[in-house]
């Protein structure tokens, strides 16, 4: 007789546990978007010049994607709940640090910091939970909640920085984190598990030093790529980067105890889950830089109506995403995220139906089904990941997981970025009548066409206008028809290297089914 043994079930104090875990997690997703509405009061307040508010800006999430495999390695060999307590602590004094700034220089150092602390999170939690659940189904239901939280905090970042803002100066939305990571310090010491690694191999400082080497340039170059352009710097930076990646990969496979197991790349699972946040990151950021431009630039909508009709394809995207671990409890996980990319492919064909005028409408339900079929990624495939993946290298796969998801984000601005710029620029015509200078301005995007628009007269300033929003129109329709490929060919994918995955409702998930079978 075979009966599967789905392991110890989790009770009230792991359930508990799960919620303090997604505090921080929350909070380190509020801050990446938080300082956006601060950035005019900061800014007149340090004299902070343009390039200076862009780094303050983009900073944490450097730190962030540079130091994810390094915490996640160093949690692995030291303990979870340690590498997280320690990234809560610096996250708290950095946020002191940050909210009473007195220079532009302080607030950089400040938000570096932070960066690095909220670097321990994700691969910490992730690792965290595993071990809190190790009975797959529980393990399903938690990733599910976990996942809400990085979705809300996506939803509250902008929500929360305004109401802070419209009661107290500029530096009050740094201090949020302080209680946060003040009550995880408290209880977390009772409520985590301390599990370690028995045999830990000592920790390269060249491994680290090259993979930060190789993450922050590729980073910044895409990140600057996107913004400015392909340009020499960016590019050399990106180049440079994946020149330390090449070195950081020969140093790792000459070593008894690597910073990182390459061998986690050979499990199909492993590599194909960061494939696909590396997917998901690269459609999400890339369709939303072109859908927020449409909404404020063809639609004339303000920066606040934007965010506001932007929370309901963020709420289908939190129904999704407990929706899919849910499924996937009888139904096998490939075919739950493949029939998520499927549908999202379906969003992604709605939208190139979007038109010039009147179009809103139907963006937001092709963002809403786009949003719900590809939400289990954010929360199915980490369970099957850390299914998959074992107790002492849990730490590694999560910060692998993380980091290509924050390099799909880069890449997708960067790329499909260019590809809207790239159709704007064809279809876009400009009237003989701008002048030459400002001409090219508007031929290279739609916010220069509607800068230029402003210092037109009648009837040249509409006629630039109209034909602006319709070539930007059709720079939708293009990124949207990329999307939808790229969500059929991640659909095939899935269900070709994960087919073997048996429902998390029948043994433990990213494990051969016979895995988790005893003969009786």
């Amino acid at each position: 007789m075979t009966t599967v043994d789905m392991g110890p079930r989790a009770g009230r104090r792991e359930w508990l546990a799960l919620a303090v875990l997604c505090l921080p997690t929350l909070l380190t997703t509020v801050d990446i978007s938080v300082l956006i509405l601060a950035l005019p009061r900061l800014a007149t307040d340090l004299g902070a010049n343009s390039t200076q508010q862009l780094w303050v800006t983009d900073i944490y999430g450097f730190m962030i994607a540079g130091f994810l495999v390094l915490m996640g390695t160093l949690g692995d060999r030291t303990g979870h709940r340690n590498v997280l307590l320690g990234g809560a602590a610096g996250f708290m004094v950095a946020s002191l640090l940050a909210a009473y700034s007195t220079s532009i220089e302080m607030l950089l150092v400040s938000r570096a910091l932070l960066g690095i602390a909220a670097a321990t999170v994700m691969p910490s939690v992730l690792a965290l939970i595993s071990q809190l659940f190790p009975n797959p189904m529980q393990m399903g239901a938690a990733m599910g909640i976990w996942g809400t939280s990085i979705m809300l905090g996506v939803i509250l970042g902008p929500v929360v920085g305004g109401l802070l803002l419209d009661s107290f100066w500029w530096g009050s939305i740094f201090l949020m984190g302080v209680p946060v990571m003040a009550l995880l310090l408290v209880v977390g010491p009772g409520l985590l598990p301390g599990a370690r690694n028995p045999h830990p191999g000592r920790l390269d400082p060249l491994s680290a030093v090259l993979s930060l080497a190789a993450l922050l340039p590729v980073v910044y170059g895409l990140k600057e790529i996107a913004r400015a352009g392909w340009q020499p710097t960016p590019i050399g930076a990106v180049i440079l980067g994946l020149a330390f990646a090449l070195m950081f990969v020969a140093r790792q496979r000459h070593l008894t105890h690597p910073m990182l197991d390459l061998g986690l790349f050979r499990n199909p699972v492993v590599s194909t889950i960061v494939l696909l946040g590396l997917a998901f990151g690269f459609i999400t950021a890339g369709a939303g830089l072109v859908s927020t431009l449409y909404m404020q630039l063809v639609e004339g909508m303000s920066p606040l109506k934007v965010a506001l009709w932007m929370l309901i394809p963020a709420g289908a995207m939190i129904v999704g995403g407990n929706i899919g671990p849910a499924v996937a409890r009888t139904v096998r996980p490939a075919y739950v995220l493949a029939a998520g990319m499927v549908l999202a492919a379906v969003g992604a064909l709605v939208i190139t139906q979007v038109s010039v005028s009147g179009g809103l409408a139907t963006l937001i339900v092709g963002l809403v089904i786009m949003y719900v079929g590809g939400s289990p990624s954010a929360t199915l495939a980490n369970a099957v990941l850390m299914g998959a993946t074992p107790p002492e290298k849990a730490g590694a796969a999560g910060s692998l997981s993380s980091t290509g998801g924050e390099l799909g984000v880069a890449l997708g601005v960067a790329i499909l970025g260019s590809v809207a710029g790239a159709v704007y620029g064809s279809a876009v015509e400009v009237p003989s009548a701008v002048p030459p200078e400002a001409a090219m301005a508007a031929g290279e995007s739609i916010v220069g066409a509607a800068a230029v628009a402003d210092t037109l007269p009648q009837p040249v300033a509409a006629e630039l206008l109209d034909s602006a929003r319709e070539a930007f129109t059709q720079a939708l329709h293009g990124a949207s028809l990329i999307n939808l490929v790229l969500f059929l060919a991640v659909a095939a994918l899935l269900v070709v290297r994960l087919r073997a995955v048996p429902p998390t409702g029948a043994g433990h998930p990213g494990m051969p089914p016979e895995a988790g079978q005893t003969v009786q």
